[in-house]
């Protein structure tokens, strides 16, 4: 899924890549110093959830000779790494006392090893901020320093790169961390001295710089503007719907042919809604005031990789639903694939974003997750039209997955920012996340090792007190040659492993290609049917809702796209709020009956279905909708029903591919709740 989804994130599920120290010799027009001479031991404290026989500190009269007469000396002392990569930050923090950053771009600071005790080659550091709307939790951003030798050096970073932070006010703290374990050697000492904040003017790139489409903007001005430019935008397209809303009074009454009837508009509204010169599906197109006009229809003329992946799934569904012949199945993917073939990438991966009219990237990152989900895909197809077998192989097989390994933490980076050189700070932490099927394509593909499986967290350690739930049974396990920290969450007599905010398609966007409860019943297959059942409980019983199913979608009343969930089912949670018909549809690959009917009730009681099927959200409780089609959601309405009809045959298919097969016996192995 987007990886904007997770912008909110703990430095517990972080880490940084290596970097080596930015020498800088623009000229300091402000300075403020964090730590004065460091002559304030006092000032000083352990990050929560350091142990105090771990870490120590004191004030020594050996600074760096450049007129500061005192350095901080932080000596450590670790075990061997025992806990998977979700443990708290081992680390000293100097209370800032909401200090404002905004004014400054570079924190400076000298450092060096200590060449009697030894050290380890990095050394984080971090400055922490109060997430809004999420007490208790908070900000990080974060730079791991690299090459440290015995020797005083002067360390100037870009504040924009510590990845993280957008918000430069109001900081809590400044924070020196270990890097993350395995620790060696595992007893060291560091001196810093220097530290501050300094303005030179010259910030460097950041994580938030967009990529304008130069020629897409141009084509627009000559039209004159992006309004005038949206008739010309609609006619690029393989079609538009004829009306806003069907009468429910022409759905069928059959809960099958009902389906059925869903599908097929579904899927006419996915081929309409794609570039007909490039084969590239649209992001969204959003109706408003219940017009069809071109004029007042936002048309988002771009792309996501994630879309491409499951567009080409969506392809495959309409094949085996027979909505589409091979023939035409086959033209429409070669289209595609002869796109995909001519965008810019690096290192074999695709950017995130792409311009479907110009074909131009407009995003400077390369996203692991959304990478899956186009190999995902590509899988598929290859295994659907042996026809395509040769050409979709290619575009697997160039990109390797380690380019996202932490081999550190055995976990996989959120991405790759390719125009700051640096990986994304965050990483996939927590297992049961969309993002498992990544990891599950990283080791199938042999990218990455087998044991990066059971790095990932069943849950957080107690100490990590913001969680929603308390872990129960958080114990190391071992079993078919492997260890892990197992542990579950109970909530409504019910014991599950938690996702990160409690949305269905966090839960069940795997399944669109997995089968998971055929191939992992006492572990991932048991934890989608609880979450789906007590979605439908918390929404029906506890909201009073008439219907349930709720996920990231579009906002009813506005442009916004939002994280929903069930809170409780998340590690961190994301609120309740609006139903998204995509959430309902996933239900089928696990409460096939139940979600069938919900679905009835979404058609029958909101003005939420028009002629390419369901739109986007619906808000139950004002009857309020968002009439947009967004080209994710809507695919995987339709995968869910191909599965749900035709006998699992995205399933299936993806099951019969090498690379998957060599995945299928790990699923069996764990048990999350004995």
């Amino acid at each position: 899924m987007r990886f904007l989804l997770l912008s909110l994130l703990l430095s517990s599920l972080a880490s940084v890549a290596v970097a080596t120290p930015v020498a800088s010799a623009d000229p300091v027009l402000k300075s403020h110093i964090l730590a004065p001479d460091f002559t304030q031991a006092r000032a000083w404290r352990l990050l929560p959830g350091t142990p105090p026989e771990q870490l120590a500190w004191r004030i020594v009269t050996a600074g760096h000779g450049r007129g500061d007469k005192h350095a901080l000396r932080l000596s450590y002392a670790v075990p061997t790494p025992g806990d998977a990569g979700l443990a708290p930050d081992r680390g000293l923090q100097l209370d800032l006392k909401g200090l404002d950053a905004s004014a400054y771009d570079h924190l400076e600071l000298w450092i060096k090893g200590d060449a009697v005790t030894g050290f380890h080659p990095e050394l984080e550091v971090q400055f922490r901020r109060p997430a809004p709307g999420h007490p208790g939790m908070r900000q990080v951003g974060a730079y791991r320093v690299g090459a440290l030798s015995p020797h005083w050096q002067r360390v100037r970073i870009p504040l924009n790169a510590l990845a993280g932070l957008d918000d430069w006010h109001e900081l809590s703290a400044f924070a020196l961390a270990l890097a993350t374990p395995p620790l060696q050697p595992q007893r060291g000492a560091y001196l810093i001295d220097g530290v501050r904040l300094i303005k030179t003017g010259h910030p460097g790139p950041a994580i938030t710089d967009r990529l304008a489409p130069r020629r897409k903007v141009a084509w627009e001005r000559a039209l004159g503007g992006e309004m005038a430019a949206r008739p010309k935008l609609k006619a690029r397209l393989a079609g538009w719907p004829s009306v806003f809303l069907a009468d429910p009074n022409t759905l069928p009454r059959d809960d099958r042919a009902f389906l059925r009837r869903l599908a097929a508009d579904t899927w006419r509204g996915l081929d309409a809604l794609t570039d007909r010169v490039h084969g590239l599906p649209l992001d969204r197109v959003e109706f408003q005031s219940g017009s069809l006009h071109a004029e007042t229809t936002y048309i988002g003329d771009y792309t996501n990789i994630t879309n491409i992946g499951l567009h080409v799934l969506a392809v495959t569904a309409a094949f085996e639903l027979k909505l589409i012949s091979r023939p035409r199945a086959l033209e429409r993917l070669s289209k595609t694939l002869l796109t995909l073939e001519s965008l810019e990438t690096y290192r074999g991966f695709f950017y995130n974003y792409y311009n479907t009219t110009t074909l131009e990237r407009t995003s400077h990152f390369i996203s692991f997750v959304d990478s899956a989900w186009l190999t995902a895909g590509l899988i598929v197809a290859r295994q659907t039209f042996p026809e395509l077998a040769a050409r979709g192989s290619r575009l697997i097989d160039r990109g390797h997955y380690g380019f996202f390994f932490d081999e550190r933490q055995g976990l996989m980076s959120h991405g790759y920012y390719v125009h700051m050189g640096q990986r994304s700070p965050y990483q996939y932490g927590a297992l049961y996340t969309e993002a498992r099927l990544g990891s599950l394509l990283a080791i199938g593909k042999g990218d990455v090792p087998r044991e990066h499986w059971f790095r990932m967290a069943r849950t957080l350690s107690p100490e990590n007190s913001w969680q929603t739930g308390r872990p129960i049974s958080r114990l190391r396990r071992s079993a078919g040659g492997y260890t892990w920290l197992a542990g579950h969450y109970r909530w409504q007599g019910e014991d599950f492993v938690p996702s990160w905010g409690g949305s269905l398609f966090e839960a069940l966007m795997p399944l669109l290609v997995l089968d998971e409860i055929a191939h992992a019943p006492d572990s991932l297959g048991r934890n989608d049917q609880v979450h789906t059942r007590l979605h439908r409980r918390y929404a029906l019983e506890d909201l009073g809702y008439p219907v349930w199913g709720m996920s990231p979608s579009s906002t009813p009343g506005n442009k916004a796209y939002s994280e929903y969930g069930v809170r409780p089912l998340g590690l961190a949670g994301y609120p309740s709020g609006v139903v998204t018909p995509h959430a309902a549809a996933l239900a089928l690959l696990t409460e096939p009956d139940e979600a069938a009917r919900n679905l009835r009730r979404l058609a029958e009681a909101f003005p939420v279905y028009g002629d390419f099927g369901f739109y986007d959200a619906v808000n139950p409780l004002t009857g309020q909708v968002a009439t947009h089609y967004l080209c994710l959601n809507q695919a995987m309405i339709l995968v869910a029903l191909a599965n749900h009809l035709a006998d699992h045959a995205v399933q299936r298919h993806f099951a019969s591919d090498p690379i998957v097969q060599r995945i299928l016996p790990l699923l069996g192995i764990e048990h999350f709740v004995d």
